[in-house]
């Protein structure tokens, strides 16, 4: 299918607490304590919107939890939260994150296809590997990515043959339980699964690799994928890319959509809002932010002094031990190109908490923006990451997503009720006939 208009989602994490001024005083209307609620509010606002989806980010260890200073931060589990969330609403994708690392396929098939009755076909699972939580989960260390990628395609097979499995209740295809007989490298499922197939067909699938052998399993699993994409030009290449990959494996070019994030910082004049992006940051330290580099290059360059030039010689030929390949590669793409100093480098999305695409200023700012790379080929919608205060988030619902309705490239309400309707996806169901 082409692209009428854009896809849009909004993350739940709640990002714009980050430079929010503590000393204001000023509560917005998102400046919830309660993290159920909370969703539940930005679910229903978003909603009123008539955006696309919600998403839910998840962490399998406390790393980010000891970072958290505000009970919005809690980790809830994504998906129970979004089974909470489908009560309140009504229209709006749901989409949660689930670990093809750390989970039994049949547990994982089990709950997306739950979550897909309970909120009437609006149910998306994001698809991940984890670079983390091993030890969490009887891990001495974290498998190497090939090990990753490769259980991962196993288990989406045993879903798919899971959903499979399970007529559905009442369409067209409706049959007979068929077991799944499942004996591979990493896993052993009999099935069949107990929960039938919904009549609009399975779950939407997300996934977010960006490394070589994560985009050929994205181009091969995803309906949708989420990109970091710090430029214009990293989504072009990503999202052309993408598109071949996606040929390659027997799929149209249009069935992958590209949806980066946007973490934008929004103010009603353009000083406010690079205002609001310092605050969000100014609590990172020097020391941090090296630490922060070392940990995405796996090169310390804290001997070097701020106005020196980082090369790809400063930080060698190929990746080392890194947390996040995927932000290793954006970063040495950015220092190839850009042979940026010191102090610009520890300035870095990648290295101050963020690889995604970052766009600061007014409404019409951020708008013009999106429009420009909707119109070069470089996404075919978004997911927003609303930073540095409620008001930022405000202004993204009340006015940005409304101008790009009326420009013709968003809706003004919503045409259908589930998800895949929501992307263009056919509604099919799976079940066995």
């Amino acid at each position: 299918m082409g692209n009428a208009h854009l896809r849009i989602g909004l993350c739940l994490a709640p990002t714009w607490l980050k430079g929010q001024a503590e000393e204001s005083g000023n509560r917005g209307r998102f400046d919830l304590d309660d993290p159920i609620e909370l969703a539940i509010l930005l679910a229903k606002a978003a909603e009123d919107a008539k955006l696309d989806l919600v998403f839910k980010p998840d962490y399998l260890t406390d790393a980010h939890a000891r970072t958290v200073r505000k009970r919005q931060g809690v980790g809830v589990d994504p998906t129970l939260l979004m089974a909470a969330v489908a009560q309140a609403t009504q229209k709006i994708g749901l989409v949660t994150t689930a670990s093809t690392t750390f989970n039994p396929p049949y547990i994982i098939a089990r709950q997306m296809q739950s979550l897909n009755w309970i909120s009437r076909g609006r149910a998306g699972w994001n698809v991940v590997t984890s670079i983390e939580g091993a030890e969490n989960f009887g891990f001495d260390a974290m498998p190497s990515p090939e090990e990753r990628y490769r259980k991962a395609a196993e288990f989406l097979d045993v879903v798919h043959k899971l959903w499979r499995s399970a007529p559905a209740i009442g369409a067209r295809r409706e049959g007979a339980f068929v077991p799944v007989d499942h004996h591979g490298e990493f896993f052993k499922v009999k099935g069949p699964l107990n929960v039938p197939e919904h009549a609009e067909g399975s779950p939407v699938l997300f996934q977010a690799g960006a490394s070589e052998i994560g985009k050929d399993f994205a181009a091969s699993i995803a309906d949708a994928t989420f990109a970091a994409t710090p430029d214009k030009q990293v989504a072009i290449d990503l999202r052309a890319d993408l598109r071949r990959r996606a040929q390659v494996q027997g799929r149209r070019a249009d069935d992958v959509r590209i949806l980066p994030g946007i973490y934008m910082f929004l103010a009603e004049t353009r000083e406010e809002a690079f205002a609001m992006h310092e605050r969000a940051h100014a609590h990172l330290s020097q020391q941090m932010r090296f630490e922060a580099a070392k940990a995405v290059l796996g090169v310390d360059i804290s001997h070097m002094a701020m106005s020196d030039r980082v090369t790809l010689d400063v930080v060698g030929s190929s990746l080392g031990p890194v947390r996040s390949k995927t932000h290793a590669e954006l970063l040495r793409r950015y220092i190839e190109t850009t042979t940026p100093t010191v102090e610009q480098l520890l300035r870095r999305p990648e290295v101050v908490g963020s690889a995604h695409w970052v766009s600061v200023g007014t409404v019409s700012d951020v708008m013009n923006e999106i429009v420009e790379w909707f119109s070069d080929g470089a996404i075919d919608g978004f997911i927003a990451i609303p930073g540095g205060s409620s008001q930022s988030l405000s202004l993204f619902l009340d006015e940005l997503v409304p101008g790009l309705a009326a420009k013709g490239l968003f809706r003004h309400d919503y045409e259908t009720s589930t998800l895949r309707g929501h992307l263009g996806i056919p509604a099919q169901a799976d079940a066995v006939t």
